[in-house]
């Protein structure tokens, strides 16, 4: 039996690289997600930095072998800081055809291929609509070629244990996984620590998957090569010293709403109904009970977040998420929670649409329904996680906003940050200023009756009453209220005054937000590329090779979108050209356009896969140009 105690440190690697980008490719069935997962558990604790790209197809089972079932999972990862998952692979390893010919185009010039030479069978090449195989006829010259029998070599370590073919076959992504950490010197005691754990009640599939390991480890240890197959080494990143942990963008968000529910002193209430890809919320703070959280599983979309929207009624801070068709079944009551003025936070994981569209890959195509996509004028503020990091601090700010200004809040992250991946700095508890909330419950001095909708004179927030607080009964509800008593009105007058309450409130947010700060370069200059979300780290990049270039290119990265930072207009005007990257048709541009009169022109890319670091560095060269 394998054990962490037994496995030797890997030999002294003979090459030297600042960061490298691998992508495991395969069948949904293959197990991708899985090895890319211990990789990159394996690289953290080897001190590199790293992100991560899982990108799975929406088919819960494609048929075997078929380009719409694959599945593939990339790390980039180095000594250097790691803003991205990567342009383009250096190493690619194809567990079938198809997954060869999915991945193929993206590969870098030059980039090593390892391929399971043994599912080159006939009938899997025809399935991927090769007429001839490419592993024999030079079509992949390009590259460098590693064809190796996988499949087989994998059955041959685990032959003792007595396994059926198919469960046999089933480890074959341990043996690929055994052979990729030989080759860039990655511990295996992580990975032998979870494959005890994982298969601790089924002693022959732990023993079969740690034998595979460990023969594609020593593969790679013991073949003469004098080929492409060689070992990297990559130095630790320089990092902060701290406390760090690996997350993705819902294990960021569920603990940034466990924090903010703390620093505002308030249970915190949950309300969900499974979506891809914003479930893992709800599996990630359904394991944080002991924090004062519950969680519900809604029987739909609508049940989800009127419970929420009960919850903060009763004094919890409420939450709800979904993705883009969630949140449109959520928008009447989403209404109702800014009619109420009730705190609550709504988290929508945003992927490829309209409709259905494309579940499992993302988008930025709901910011024009966050900002507007409800009945009446309903004014919601907005923010937006750039990385699945900094979802722990935008969870916060979402926190306080609800809690200080009693309004629903709505948060955007997307595919690529929810199940991406990134080592994050646990933060000292000491450096966030708590912002506890406030209820009221005491009645009127002067004993006139308790108005609900009475405004602090600051924020514009209405009080926050508990249920059954003496001498406060009240009435609040979806109808309007008049200003002066809380009270059904619905004259024209009052109509009037309570929707320009209601915009100046969410207006004035921006008083107490931050200022719109310039992520690399200065705050005037030719051109400035602005961003938000999930395009932070292509655009980071883009412009930080532009700079190099000897470019006057700035980036501003937007988190507070509705309403913006109060010097976004002056700054934007300091630049003599706007460029917008979006994964969508130009939403961000459209709010710029119309809110500050200015020249903004869109770059847009909805291909269901992020930004590459080129193609803004080629948007940018065409604006300059």
């Amino acid at each position: 039996m394998a054990t962490a105690a037994k496995i030797d440190p890997a030999p002294p690697p003979s090459a030297s690289h600042d960061a490298v980008v691998v992508r495991f490719a395969g069948d949904s069935g293959d197990g991708m997600q899985l090895t890319g997962g211990q990789f990159t558990l394996a690289t953290a604790i080897a001190g590199n930095d790293l992100a991560t790209f899982p990108d799975f197809p929406a088919e819960i089972r494609a048929p075997a072998g078929t380009l719409f079932g694959v599945s593939a999972f990339q790390i980039h990862f180095g000594a250097t800081d790691i803003e991205t998952a990567g342009d383009a692979p250096d190493v690619l390893i194809a567990m079938n055809p198809a997954a060869l010919k999915v991945n193929l185009d993206g590969l870098k010039p030059g980039g090593l291929i390892i391929a399971d030479a043994a599912e080159f069978t006939e009938r899997n090449l025809k399935k991927a609509g090769y007429a001839a195989n490419p592993l024999e006829d030079g079509s992949l010259a390009r590259w460098q070629l590693m064809a190796l029998p996988i499949s087989q070599m994998t059955l041959d370590a685990v032959r003792p244990f007595g396994l059926s073919n198919k469960e046999a076959l089933r480890t074959k992504n341990m043996w690929t996984l055994g052979l990729v950490m030989w080759m860039f010197g990655r511990p295996r005691a992580p990975v032998v620590q979870w494959i005890e754990g994982r298969f601790a009640g089924r002693p022959e599939l732990k023993e079969a998957n740690l034998a595979a390991l460990n023969a594609g480890h020593a593969w790679g240890e013991t073949a003469e090569l004098s080929g492409p197959l060689k070992q990297f080494h990559l130095g630790r990143a320089e990092a902060e010293p701290g406390l760090y942990r690996t997350v993705t963008g819902a294990d960021a968000l569920s603990l940034g709403l466990v924090a903010g529910a703390k620093l505002a002193e308030l249970p915190l209430f949950f309300g969900s109904y499974p979506i891809t890809p914003a479930s893992s919320i709800l599996h990630a703070l359904a394991r944080l009970k002991e924090f004062g959280v519950t969680t519900f599983q809604a029987e739909d979309e609508i049940a989800a977040i009127c419970a929420a929207i009960g919850a903060s009624y009763a004094g919890h801070l409420g939450v709800t998420s979904s993705s883009g068709p969630g949140i449109a079944l959520k928008t009447e009551a989403m209404g109702l929670a800014v009619m109420t003025e009730l705190p609550l936070v709504i988290i929508n994981s945003q992927r490829g649409g309209p409709s259905t569209g494309l579940p499992t890959k993302t988008e930025q195509s709901d910011l024009t329904q966050a900002v507007f996509g409800r009945n009446g004028d309903t004014p919601i503020p907005v923010l937006a996680a750039r990385s699945p990091s900094d979802c722990f601090a935008v969870a916060i700010e979402a926190c306080r906003i609800a809690t200080r200004f009693m309004t629903p809040v709505i948060l955007l992250t997307d595919g690529y940050i929810a199940n991406a991946a990134e080592p994050w700095r646990v933060p000292d508890r000491h450096d966030f200023e708590p912002f506890p909330a406030i209820f009221c419950d005491q009645p009127p001095a002067d004993g006139r009756p308790f108005n609900p909708y009475a405004r602090d004179p600051v924020t514009l927030a209405r009080p926050w009453v508990k249920p059954g607080t003496p001498g406060l009964i009240h009435r609040i509800g979806g109808l309007e209220k008049s200003h002066e008593t809380g009270n059904i009105d619905y004259s024209a007058a009052n109509h009037q005054k309570m929707t320009a309450i209601r915009h100046a409130k969410i207006d004035g947010i921006a008083r107490f937000i931050p200022a719109q700060e310039v992520a690399l370069g200065e705050p005037w200059g030719r051109l400035a590329v602005v961003g938000w979300g999930s395009t932070y780290g292509p655009i980071l990049k883009a412009v930080e090779r532009a700079r190099a270039r000897g470019h006057a290119v700035s980036h501003i990265h937007i988190r507070h979108l509705h309403p913006f930072p109060e010097n976004l207009g002056a700054l934007l005007r300091g630049f003599e050209r706007v460029l917008v990257p979006e994964m969508n048709m130009g939403q961000l541009k459209v709010l710029l356009r119309d809110r500050f009169l200015i020249d903004a022109r869109p770059f847009s890319k909805v291909s269901g896969q992020p930004f590459r670091i080129a193609e803004v560095e080629a948007a940018i060269e065409e604006a300059i140009a």
